[in-house]
């Protein structure tokens, strides 16, 4: 595979090997799930093909290195969204842990957030067609495969959960209902698929073009979705029930100072889109300038027509601040019953 600054990305045959050797040892529930033929397989090909990682090393021309450091800073930065979206998962009759396969695991972040907030009765298998991530989530202790998110390696009815969250715009349109249909395949009956993102004319699409893709140095012109679009796939794939709702899904940071919470949002957005343009022309204050422009963009109008826009609020008890950026974002949620 072949990163973006035309540097060869490791990663073949061989290393699907390693991954499931250790997926094997670390995670037999896991493992249990994947299909090795179909593992190896694929890995044959993509090592053959023309792979753009936008989420490789910074040093190879991706943001995956300070994705990371974002996550690191600020784990509870979207653990709200993640916590509703973890329990909507269905729980096992046989009482055995539900199997969530996150598709776009990134370095194991829901998983993470899994784990800090205790919630039990679940198993997740990180998931990601970055190598570069999958290593990562390795390196945090999570049970990771390299994989497509519309080409998954796992056996026919054998997970509880689909999830594809953070990122699903960063799949092609033409590969949308290919993954519907892969989901639909690999959940077990009674399986959900969750698919969340944000809406076509939402804030968050006007953050990605406003300021992500100028300011990035990965840039960042992906198509967003819709309502119909949604419920589209759920229904082509042959999932027998389903909703297109939405989730309020902010960006939180805690500190001492409310000054210094605001602060902890910028220094986040900024690592966590990689906004290096940011960092050059305005080295001294990029948090401060990267938080302005995001309190001017995320604002949502409520059911009752009032504006939801950045907030401060004390908690006496942990003497702290918390700022908050509002971001509603949308999911559609199929659930397989035959």
């Amino acid at each position: 595979m072949t990163g973006p600054a035309g540097r060869h990305v490791t990663f073949g045959e061989a290393d699907m090997t390693e991954h499931l050797n250790r997926l094997g040892r670390t995670a037999p529930d896991l493992y249990a799930c994947v299909d090795p033929a179909r593992a190896r397989a694929w890995a044959r090909l993509a090592e053959a093909g023309d792979f753009k990682d936008d989420f490789g090393a910074d040093g190879a021309g991706g943001r995956g290195s300070s994705y990371i450091r974002a996550q690191g800073r600020n784990l509870a930065a979207r653990a709200q969204g993640i916590h509703h979206l973890l329990s909507l998962v269905p729980a096992r009759t046989d009482r055995r842990p539900a199997v969530v396969v996150d598709v776009l695991g990134g370095d194991g972040l829901v998983r993470r957030v899994a784990d800090a907030r205790g919630l039990t009765g679940l198993s997740v298998l990180t998931c990601d067609a970055s190598p570069y991530m999958v290593g990562a989530a390795w390196a945090a202790h999570c049970p990771a495969l390299v994989q497509r998110a519309d080409r998954l390696l796992l056996r026919d009815g054998s997970v509880d959960a689909v999830l594809v969250a953070y990122g699903s715009h960063h799949i092609a349109a033409e590969d949308r209902a290919e993954l519907a249909h892969e989901a639909y395949r690999v959940l077990r009956p009674g399986g959900v698929l969750l698919l969340h993102d944000f809406l076509v004319g939402s804030p968050m699409e006007t953050w990605f073009q406003d300021v992500v893709d100028p300011y990035s140095r990965t840039g960042h012109a992906f198509d967003h979705f819709s309502r119909e679009e949604m419920w589209g796939y759920l229904t082509k794939a042959g999932f027998e029930s389903g909703e297109v709702t939405e989730m309020a899904d902010p960006y939180v940071a805690t500190a001492a100072t409310a000054g210094e919470a605001e602060l902890e949002l910028g220094r986040y957005l900024l690592d966590m889109y990689g906004l290096a343009a940011i960092k050059r022309r305005h080295p001294a204050d990029a948090a401060r300038r990267t938080v302005e422009l995001a309190k001017t963009i995320f604002r949502d109008r409520r059911a009752d027509g009032s504006l939801e826009a950045f907030s401060a609020a004390y908690d006496p008890s942990a003497r702290t601040w918390t700022c908050t950026l509002p971001r509603t974002a949308v999911l559609a949620i199929g659930r397989k019953t035959s």
